[in-house]
């Protein structure tokens, strides 16, 4: 063989391998990228809504609203620690709201929403304050809107009765709506007297029969 060709051959032989160092190389760095792009996830969502535990919690079934297709709303029976303190179980199922839904497409709040604070008044009125993902990233339109506000307060009204109305705040403050359509200037009506209980959550999940957008309370 000349030695030009056996020069050529070595020169080629050194650069096929240092290409394959480099191609390991760069599937590592990918690999350490996606893995800290996870972690980075998991934290992000971890502060906008950590968990919520309290000494009173108890293992029990909670009743979440999700989406259940053709624009209403279908309960799910969810196991989860609750707490008997009602600030803190309401705390407690609104997270599971925002944060557990059984896939994208059942989801009625903005995954990057976050509740800033949950005061419950002597009356029974709730006050719910969330971050501005709630009405940035709802998609405007009066369908979405009665499902994201009647899923905040079906979730409530089913797993703390002792719960009378809601007021629902975006970042401390009053809004005129949701996001241009659903009106938050007054109160939402939760557990009224006399008002018939929500069917329990079937299986197959088939939709419950849901009322339309809460109407505000009287006198608010």
């Amino acid at each position: 063989m000349q030695p030009d060709l056996k020069y050529a051959l070595a020169i080629l032989g050194v650069a096929v391998f240092i290409g394959l160092l480099s191609l390991q190389g760069l599937h590592q760095r990918m690999a350490t990228l996606a893995e800290s792009e996870t972690t980075e996830e998991q934290a992000r969502r971890e502060l906008v809504a950590p968990m919520i535990s309290t000494p009173t919690d108890v293992k029990a079934s909670a009743k979440i609203f999700w989406a259940g297709g053709a624009d209403r709303l279908a309960p799910a029976e969810v196991e989860m620690a609750l707490s008997a303190d009602p600030v803190q179980r309401s705390r407690q199922v609104l997270h599971a709201l925002i944060a557990s839904p059984p896939s994208p497409a059942q989801r009625t709040i903005p995954a990057d929403a976050a509740l800033l604070g949950f005061y419950v008044l002597p009356d029974g009125t709730a006050i719910a304050d969330f971050s501005d993902a709630l009405s940035s990233e709802t998609p405007s339109g009066i369908l979405s809107e009665e499902l994201a506000v009647n899923s905040i307060a079906r979730t409530l009204e089913n797993n703390v009765p002792t719960l009378r109305r809601l007021k629902i705040l975006i970042h401390g403050q009053e809004s005129e709506t949701l996001a241009g359509h659903v009106d938050l200037t007054g109160f939402f009506e939760l557990n009224p007297p006399g008002a018939p209980q929500a069917p329990p959550a079937r299986s197959g999940g088939a939709a419950a029969p849901q009322p339309s957008a809460p109407a505000p309370a009287s006198g608010s």
